[in-house]
């Protein structure tokens, strides 16, 4: 443990440059490495606290980029305002959000030894399933403020407490304190209101259906009411187009989430090693759990 996970950026930097240098210096002076050979400790080391940096990053997206856009969408729908950089800005921004989501995915599969890489295909097909589901809720959830502000608020905090207790109820040991551990749980808590978000490795078949079909069922319902108050919006937002568009990103994001899970998901192209160094299986201890539970303690 070399510091609390929100502490420190910079320092996280250092190591992952001081662990990266260590480690290419280190295999050139030892020459090819086999594939029989150990793990390399020190370009584990090196893997590891990048992905946390990158964990880091899609905790600063969903607290900073996140919001910026919901707020820029609202202004766009209220005051009828267009123009082509309003536009490009929010593609961008839901670009972002989900290219975060696939870096941080990228780097966890290299920190888990037993979990084949991301190759081309998986990662177009998670980064679609990741932009049009998130796309879908955002454009949910500002049509319902549109309507509502005190509504909107409601059903954010609701979803958050749901996401919340699911952490307090996953028990993860990630912090040093129990202070930063809550601090956590409660930005994971925030992730989950846009997006599904694995924070123990475990299997999340179950979990990530109950996910989708709770938004699913919120989403259908916002269209519902937007539709039933119809008269009181049309005046300020061409309904049809945004909830078509609503519809279709929900829809292909679903498919792409089952292409996802069905072809290309860990568990699918899990490798069978014959070996465990000391650092990576201890007594018998699951490599992957326990990757996740010291995951922000590097």
């Amino acid at each position: 443990m070399l510091q609390p996970p929100f502490c420190f950026p910079k320092h996280r930097y250092w190591f992952a440059l001081k662990y990266g240098c260590q480690a290419a210096f280190r295999q050139d002076s030892s020459g090819d490495v086999s594939e029989t050979d150990p793990p390399n400790i020190i370009q584990k080391q090196a893997i590891d606290v990048l992905t946390d940096i990158n964990m880091l990053r899609v905790f600063k997206t969903f607290l900073e980029t996140t919001p910026q856009l919901f707020v820029q969408i609202y202004v766009l729908m209220e005051y009828n305002n267009h123009n082509f950089y309003q536009y490009a800005a929010i593609i961008i921004s839901f670009c972002g959000i989900s290219f975060s989501m696939v870096d941080y995915q990228i780097s966890l599969r290299k920190s888990l030894p037993d979990k084949e890489e991301l190759e081309a295909l998986p990662k177009l097909v998670y980064l679609f399933y990741k932009l049009l589901t998130i796309t879908s809720w955002i454009l949910s959830i500002s049509l319902i403020t549109l309507l509502s502000v005190r509504s909107s608020v409601i059903v954010l905090i609701l979803l958050w407490s749901c996401g919340f207790a699911w952490t307090l109820k996953q028990h993860t040991t990630f912090c040093k304190s129990k202070e930063m551990e809550y601090l956590y749980r409660t930005v994971v808590g925030i992730i989950l209101l846009f997006t599904f978000f694995n924070i123990k490795g475990r299997k999340t078949k179950a979990y990530i259906s109950i996910y989708y079909a709770t938004h699913t069922i919120v989403t259908v319902g916002i269209l519902l009411v937007c539709l039933f108050w119809k008269p009181a919006v049309i005046e300020k937002v061409h309904l049809t187009i945004v909830s078509g568009l609503t519809v279709i990103s929900l829809v292909l994001g679903l498919i792409f989430l089952a292409v996802y899970y069905k072809y290309f998901h860990p568990t699918t192209y899990c490798k069978q090693r014959t070996f465990f160094d000391e650092v990576d299986r201890r007594g018998g201890d699951n490599m992957e759990v326990g990757r996740f539970q010291n995951f922000i303690m590097q």
